[in-house]
């Protein structure tokens, strides 16, 4: 008996040890897929020196977003048919393969298609880490970790733009890419010798027609919220087309789904009330982080004179405090259970914070903006985490993946939302007040200096002064109307419904068994399957 006894101490001692290094090896694929667009930006005006093809600059990025996008659901779907770990590996496998030929393109059309390639791996990337998580550690223990992946995703937008400018400027572009290779291969070796789950039989075929329909709805609404203002007008043909197809297509795809043996997106998960409302809090979420990661940086560059080189330390307070407060909110959440205070202090903060940023003018002191940031990234780090938590807790176990592909995905759409809105009132505000300022021919010669920190140093005085104001102008806009649509993510928050989390309780942790499913039901999540 005492024997049984110290080899189960021993195995509950194995057991942290082995999540611990698989968690490691998620984080670090984590990181490659978030790492990427923000090392490559830096790259970017000495790739297009090398390759040509300014024209198609914006496709580099465009290509790998789009692949991402559209492929997020599919992967979430596979690794529920087939197997989590399969599905992983495969995924970094064709993001290092198009890492590797990114970084042998010898032109612009070359480097864009590669650049798909590596969105296509970077899709399951993201889905397989959260959906591995999901399998492993039952949600109310999956608070301790949340400060392990808040703390990478703020290494990934500190760290990308400066290690991105030292890698271009002492190794060349082609590292940009190469650099993910040894990364990937560690994550690949980790995850292959340290990750055991449960083998699935896919107990029908992959949705492909519901499949296509998707990427087809999926791709519009990104080259709408891409070319939309930019390439072409809102009210042009092309985007006007772009918007039936994704309408059409969506609601052929609903369709599809309710005849499917095994949907691509079960329609099912959205009857959960929590999973539909996790969902749309995470678009929000989407749209206010993305925005802020973009303009911030441009109106401390553009009005208060930083450097661009240090882009990424610009958003320091945001980022460290989104960490500590995500790393706050996931112990309480482990210790009490409790989760539906933070969506709603999350949507406030996030409120707030928007609207401290759109106050901010020629006049504010980098201090008050780090404050205003600051407010933010706590929103932020209340509703990062929490939100997948709560969606993965609202599903059955089998569906796993693809509740952390919806999340996911509707997250990344609310990203491409935000930019493409706010970026369009920021454009649209600028040219207005350099219009009024300076009058329709001033303005349009100021005009190129818009993202040029040299050609803005340059400018007389007066035009820059000018400049200066209408940046500020702008970013007043765009943040004032993330306020506003952030309203409707601290309404959603009031209606989340108090389910218990599942697989945590010391009854449970003592060898009690409870029900696979969804919301009111628990179930512990196999963690024996990580331990040799």
């Amino acid at each position: 008996m005492a024997e049984m006894t110290k080899k189960a101490e021993t195995s509950e001692e194995v057991k942290p040890r082995s999540v611990r290094v698989v968690l490691m090896a998620l984080m670090i694929a984590m990181l490659l897929a978030m790492l990427d667009n923000m090392i490559i930006g830096t790259a970017m005006p000495t790739i297009v020196g090398e390759l040509g093809g300014l024209e198609h600059l914006s496709w580099v990025v465009t290509a790998y977003t789009l692949a991402t996008a559209a492929s997020t659901p599919i992967w979430g779907k596979i690794g529920d048919m087939y197997g989590r770990k399969g599905s992983f590996l495969t995924s970094i496998v064709i993001f290092l393969i198009g890492s590797a030929l990114s970084g042998m393109a010898q032109d612009m059309g070359q480097l864009i298609g590669f650049r798909a390639i590596q969105g296509l791996g970077a899709g399951g990337l993201m889905v397989g880490v959260m959906a591995i998580i999901g399998d492993l550690i039952p949600p109310r223990e999956r608070g301790k970790y949340q400060g392990m992946m808040a703390g990478v995703m703020a290494l990934a937008m500190i760290g990308g733009p400066l290690v991105g400018g030292t890698i271009t400027d002492h190794m060349g572009w082609r590292w940009s890419f190469y650099i993910n290779l040894p990364l990937g291969a560690v994550a690949l070796a980790m995850v292959t010798a340290v990750l055991h789950l449960p083998k699935k039989k896919a107990q029908g075929k992959i949705d492909y027609l519901g499949a296509a329909l998707l990427t087809i709805a999926i791709t519009s609404a990104v080259l709408v919220t891409t070319w939309g203002g930019t390439e072409y007008a809102w009210g042009s043909g092309e985007v006007i087309g772009l918007i039936i197809v994704g309408i059409v297509s969506i609601a052929a795809f609903l369709y599809v789904e309710t005849k499917a043996a095994e949907p691509v997106m079960p329609l099912h998960i959205f009857r959960s009330r929590n999973f539909t409302l996790m969902s749309v809090i995470g678009f929000l979420v989407g749209f206010a982080m993305f925005g802020g990661v973009l303009y911030l940086p441009l109106f401390q560059q553009s009005v208060q004179g930083a450097s661009a080189t240090n882009s990424g330390l610009l958003l320091l307070p945001m980022l460290l405090s989104m960490m500590v407060v995500s790393l706050i909110a996931g112990r309480i959440t482990t210790s009490s259970g409790k989760y539906k205070m933070f969506p709603i202090v999350g949507g406030a903060l996030m409120v707030v914070g928007l609207f401290l940023l759109a106050t901010m003018d020629t006049g504010t002191t980098r201090l008050m903006s780090g404050v205003y940031m600051a407010v933010l990234g706590a929103g932020l780090g209340f509703l990062m985490q929490i939100t997948m938590l709560v969606a993965q807790n609202s599903v059955d176990m089998k569906d796993m993946g693809v509740a952390s592909s919806s999340a996911t995905l509707f997250r990344t759409l609310g990203g491409s939302f935000g930019v493409a809105l706010m970026g369009s009132l920021f454009t649209s505000q600028v040219t207005d007040t350099m219009t009024d300022r300076l009058g329709p021919e001033a303005a349009a010669k100021a005009g190129s200096a818009q993202l040029d920190a040299a050609s803005l140093a340059k400018l007389p005085e007066a035009m820059r002064d000018a400049y200066q104001h209408a940046v500020a102008a702008g970013t007043h806009s765009a943040f004032l109307l993330g306020a506003v649509i952030a309203v409707l993510g601290f309404a959603a928050a009031w209606f989340v419904k108090e389910v218990p989390l599942r697989g945590a309780g010391p009854a449970q942790a003592a060898g009690g068994e409870g029900g696979e499913g969804g919301e009111g039901k628990t179930a512990q999540a196999p963690q024996e399957s990580v331990a040799h």
